[in-house]
């Protein structure tokens, strides 16, 4: 290994430590309470009528409105997107947006030597978690060239649900800037961990669903209200939000630890900030 490289590494890890004393992370979780006709199970949040059953987990990153809608019927379901909506705090978001997405399809070659090593890296993977995975950085030298074709296609204002199948609907975000208030310290230590309750009236967020469809022949709109509201906010340090620890399979634990948060649940979300070293205000 040269001095160059030798210093170049150096560089690398003493930045990176740099700026990771530079700010602390947090995690502000909301819970939320929905309404009568959704029910909490083992599989989520679920509303359910004779003809389809919607299933909601709003665990995310900003929260997640978005649903799977399940056909119970031996007919086609039709969902109107243009009479289906988002509403958060009475403001309505419109599902149908009459957008034009592009699809393309490439065919690459790649020739190239080099070095590589294992590393873990750490990203949200599509449960929501945070979890370590190991991948392998490459260095190498390489050429390459590719070809392809795209393909323009309009959105589509009434999705069809076949019998007995599922699909998933997923558009919005629910909330993306923190809660204030003088009853939460914004970056808690372990000793000022506090949450703040809420009721439906003087909830600072009340959202859901309306959704709008129809079934078989039928020309009439069957509309569905699915509304939460949130009921408790609490902030928390990273180390009391998330826990690291080895998966097991098969009486085996996996070499590396992934990460998983500690309050995950279907009817909770969180939103994640940092605190910069020179901050002093508490909330």
């Amino acid at each position: 290994m040269t001095k160059t490289t030798i210093r170049n590494l150096f560089s690398i890890a003493l930045l990176s430590i740099l700026f990771s004393s530079c700010s602390t992370s947090f995690y502000q979780v909301y819970k939320a309470e929905p309404d009568a006709n959704l029910q909490t199970t083992d599989q989520g949040i679920v509303y359910e009528d004779e003809f389809c059953k919607i299933q909601y987990n709003l665990w995310a990153n900003q929260g997640d409105i978005g649903f799977l809608f399940y056909n119970k019927t031996d007919e086609n379901i039709y969902i109107d997107l243009t009479e289906s909506f988002f509403i958060a705090n009475g403001i309505a978001y419109d599902y149908y947006k009459n957008r034009v997405y592009t699809s393309s399809e490439s065919v690459a070659g790649t020739v190239s030597t080099g070095a590589s090593a294992a590393s873990a890296v750490t990203g949200v993977n599509v449960f929501g978690f945070l979890q370590t995975n190991k991948v392998k950085a490459n260095k190498s030298l390489s050429t390459s060239g590719a070809k392809g074709s795209s393909i323009s296609f309009t959105e589509e204002e009434v999705l069809t649900i076949p019998p007995k199948t599922a699909k998933v609907i997923n558009e919005y975000s629910i909330k993306s800037t923190i809660y204030r208030d003088c009853d939460l310290y914004r970056y808690p230590n372990n000793n000022q961990i506090h949450t703040v309750s809420f009721n439906k009236d003087n909830s600072p967020l009340v959202f859901g669903n309306r959704i709008a469809y129809t079934k078989g022949n039928e020309t009439e709109l069957t509309r569905i209200k699915n509304e939460f509201y949130v009921n408790a906010i609490t902030n928390y340090p990273e180390k009391q939000a998330i826990e690291s620890r080895r998966d097991e399979f098969c009486g085996e634990k996996d070499s590396y630890s992934s990460e998983y948060f500690i309050h995950a649940a279907s009817n909770s979300f969180y939103i994640p900030y940092t605190k910069a070293k020179n901050v002093t205000k508490k909330h």
